[in-house]
């Protein structure tokens, strides 16, 4: 599975981060900071929100240079507020500058995921619902990315296409129709002795009734409803299959989707809509 390469855990996806960042040396820090000059550093937060990123952001500095240490006093998941302290930093000069923007790089981004997350997160708290991401990442970025949704108290959906079979329109289309798409997929699993999870798209009450005659899955995603025919399709479904609602949900219509009933809410614009956090790393 590519999850297990070693270039997609966190500290392969720092290492090919620094090998696009600093290539064979940062020569403006080379030619103007002297080898030995060692300093403080600050990151100071401007903009409020969750903290999401800081393990990540440690192994940048860890990569960059050992000798750098970071102090922190507060984790991954805590509320920040404009003009916070995340934490100090200390060491070679050389290292912090090396450092710098590709920490802030994964701080920034990863955070903004988080506040977004947590935001519709507290809209929905006392409904049973649950946020989830989606495959809308960053090519490359998608486990930094999946890990700022779950800081942020989001669920994560599939990482990829190996860990759960997921029949979309176009398979079904491709494929003929539902019930030939799920037979297809019960004898690609016995044949290759494989044990995943099964989830359905559908488009509208007739597929919901075509999956429902057929059986087979273990998740149905309504795909674009309108809230009544949501409403009515939860009810049919009488949890006898988890249920999960997409498609053009947003921070106004939240609620009132996961009113509705649904187990799972997803939401692509978790990863693929976000502005970074605002944040700055300063010599003090």
């Amino acid at each position: 599975m590519f999850m297990k390469d070693p270039r997609l855990t966190m500290e392969g996806i720092v290492a090919l981060a620094l090998l696009e960042d600093l290539g064979d040396g940062d020569h403006t820090s080379l030619a103007v900071i002297p080898a030995e000059a060692t300093g403080r550093a600050r990151l100071i937060v401007k903009q409020e929100g969750i903290l999401a990123g800081l393990a990540v952001a440690k192994e940048v500095f860890r990569q960059v240079d050992p000798a750098l240490k970071v102090l922190s006093t507060i984790e991954d998941g805590n509320h920040i507020w404009p003009g916070m302290t995340a934490f100090t930093l200390e060491g070679p000069v050389r290292g912090i500058l090396a450092a710098e923007r590709l920490a802030l790089n994964f701080l920034q981004r990863m955070s903004a995921i988080a506040t977004h997350t947590h935001r519709l997160s507290e809209l929905i708290q006392d409904t049973g619902t649950r946020i989830l991401d989606t495959r809308k990442t960053t090519p490359v970025l998608r486990l930094m990315e999946k890990e700022a949704v779950r800081i942020g108290g989001g669920g994560n959906h599939r990482m990829g296409l190996y860990d759960m079979i997921m029949i979309k329109d176009n398979h079904v289309d491709f494929a003929g129709g539902i019930p030939q798409a799920i037979d297809a997929v019960w004898h690609y699993l016995h044949e290759t002795g494989r044990e995943l999870q099964i989830e359905i798209e559908v488009r509208n009450v007739d597929e919901l009734e075509q999956v429902l005659r057929r059986g087979g899955v273990d998740r149905i995603m309504l795909d674009n409803f309108s809230l009544p025919e949501l409403k009515r399709a939860v009810e049919r479904i009488g949890g006898g299959y988890e249920t999960e609602a997409s498609g053009g949900i947003t921070e106004e219509s939240i609620r009132p989707v996961a009113e509705a009933g649904v187990d799972y809410i997803s939401l692509g614009a978790l990863t693929h809509q976000i502005a970074s956090l605002d944040m700055s790393l300063k010599a003090y």
